[in-house]
């Protein structure tokens, strides 16, 4: 089991990682038409992740309540929806093409900024990974090994994009290739952790597995309406943003009904 456990939480991390590495054999700056693809698709992603994964699976497990079964569910979906708020406020960084940071102010050089964005809503994913491997831990019998892999796979297929989008641009503002991958890497770092974390408070966190899905949830949609849909719509051509998002989401619903 611990090694089933220590996979899946390393999942996410690697695709995140591979796609930082992506600075090392490509262009060194992102085709615009491509990172609105990526970006979409990561959002597709994210979206099908947030409902089959974690919406619910949160709901089925507040049965008991019967047509009020909603209620932990959406109780938790706002609250990681203010919790990513309350980060976007008082957390300075920098989404990729803009030019304004967001937060309070601060002395910061640009690129960690950038990474600090992309950091702040990989904790989410990396919490959503924990939630679910403790409560198979648990031995809760609706969250099976598969469905916390396929949660994992998800989330790493996203990141394969996402590392791609950080380390990319970093490199078109003049960062050697080794330190855009490791930028890159370190934004990724804090899924893990934060997997790992979750599962260490797994006593604390079975008792209110419906409200913690439903945060990981509610703290994902935020970053994909925050910051991903406005960067896959911008420009000419964004239905091909709109395109590859329904892709993702097939694919990790698929995933999900499939494996899950």
């Amino acid at each position: 089991m611990q090694i089933e456990v220590l996979q899946g939480i390393l999942i996410p991390f690697f695709g995140t990682m591979f796609g930082s590495a992506c600075v090392m054999f490509m262009k060194n700056k992102l085709n615009p038409m491509l990172q609105r693809a990526l970006t979409g698709f990561a959002a597709g992603v994210m979206v099908a992740a947030s409902i089959w994964s974690l919406l619910i699976p949160a709901m089925e497990k507040s049965g008991a309540m019967g047509k009020l079964s909603f209620i932990p569910a959406a109780i938790g979906f706002w609250v990681g929806i203010l919790f990513l708020l309350v980060l976007d406020r008082t957390v300075p960084h920098l989404h990729m093409n803009s030019s304004k940071a967001e937060g309070p102010l601060s002395s910061l050089q640009k690129t960690t900024m950038l990474v600090l964005a992309v950091t702040i809503h990989n904790l989410p994913e990396g919490m959503a990974v924990g939630v679910v491997y403790a409560g198979w831990i648990s031995g809760d019998a609706g969250i099976t090994a598969m469905g916390a892999l396929t949660l994992s796979l998800g989330i790493a297929i996203q990141n394969f994009p996402e590392g791609a989008i950080i380390s990319m641009p970093l490199r078109a503002e003049g960062i050697s290739k080794g330190r855009a991958f490791l930028y890159g890497v370190l934004s990724g770092a804090v899924e893990p952790i934060g997997a790992v974390l979750t599962i260490l408070a797994a006593g604390f966190v079975i008792p209110f597995l419906p409200y913690l899905l439903s945060f990981a949830a509610g703290a994902m949609v935020y970053v994909v309406v925050e910051e991903l849909i406005p960067e896959m719509s911008a420009g000419k051509h964004s239905n091909v943003g709109t395109v590859l998002f329904a892709a993702g989401f097939t694919v990790m619903m698929a995933l999900d009904v499939a494996l899950g």
